[in-house]
């Protein structure tokens, strides 16, 4: 097998992805809480440069699933 071949992601992997995902998700919703309620600009504007930060993350993160869906085991109908 190549090295750079794909293959099935573990049901461990599958679940630190999707808490990853959850987390991001937390992280995104809380900045955005602290961006809409401060007073202080610059700490606005930390807030929505780390709101893109993490939507970024979690992009990655789906276009993993993504790309690991084709080798995910299907289920018998």
């Amino acid at each position: 097998m190549q090295s750079n071949q794909m293959q099935a992601l573990s049901g461990k992997e599958l679940e630190y992805i999707a808490d990853s995902i959850s987390n991001e998700d937390l992280l995104i919703k809380q900045l955005a809480a602290t961006a809409a309620t401060t007073q202080n600009s610059a700490v606005r504007g930390i807030c929505l440069q780390q709101m893109q930060s993490h939507n970024h993350h979690m992009d990655v993160l789906v276009q993993l699933l993504q790309q690991h869906q084709q080798y995910a085991p299907t289920q018998p109908q």
